[in-house]
């Protein structure tokens, strides 16, 4: 259980479901509930099919590559890390990758949901606790984030466009946060090797 929760919360971060409600309301706007409805389990399966195959497959990839979990978690930590400074830095940049259209898919289950923060995190929760842990906590994160979409319209009223944006900024900081503890193991990894050798 507690491999369960030291993989759920980083992902919880890296999700931010709350983050793109605006845009979630902005993209299913106009839309009818039953055609809402179905964007969302679209977007839910599609985010969590693409998170699933980084979990299972990532690691065989990165093996074939010759790239050691060391490698891996400082440029992982370091690409999460640029990601989120990004992010608080401003929204142009996912604002740009919104379409209009369809949006279940694309843009919403990738790249909103299961995005390079997510998928880098899976990769390196994957070699910390294992697949079949961070598939579970996978899927739990992106139900809880077709919640959060499902009740959009309350959310953000309660909120407001100030509150989203202010727990969307904490959840950026967090996930630096992770960024940078996952750099230090992955440094701590090679000093460590470095010492043994």
């Amino acid at each position: 259980m507690r491999e369960f929760w030291l993989s759920f919360v980083p992902l919880l971060v890296a999700v931010d479901a709350v983050g793109i409600l605006p845009l979630f309301l902005g993209l299913t706007e106009g839309l009818p509930p039953e055609q809402r409805l179905r964007v969302i389990r679209q977007s839910v399966a599609t985010a969590t099919g693409v998170a699933w195959v980084f979990v299972f497959f990532g690691a065989i990839l990165l093996r074939l590559l010759g790239i050691t979990a060391a490698d891996f978690m400082v440029a992982g930590g370091a690409l999460l890390f640029v990601l989120s400074l990004a992010d608080l830095l401003g929204d142009e940049h996912r604002s740009a990758r919104t379409g209009r259209g369809d949006p279940g898919a694309v843009p919403l289950g990738v790249p909103l949901l299961s995005g390079p923060a997510v998928l880098t995190t899976c990769l390196l929760l994957v070699d910390q606790h294992g697949p079949w842990v961070t598939a579970m906590a996978v899927l739990a994160n992106m139900l809880i984030a077709g919640v959060v979409l499902l009740f959009s319209g309350g959310i953000h009223r309660v909120l407001g466009t100030t509150g989203t944006r202010i727990v969307q900024r904490v959840t950026l900081l967090l996930l630096a946060a992770i960024a940078v503890m996952t750099v230090r193991k992955g440094i701590e990894t090679f000093l460590r090797a470095g010492l043994g050798g």
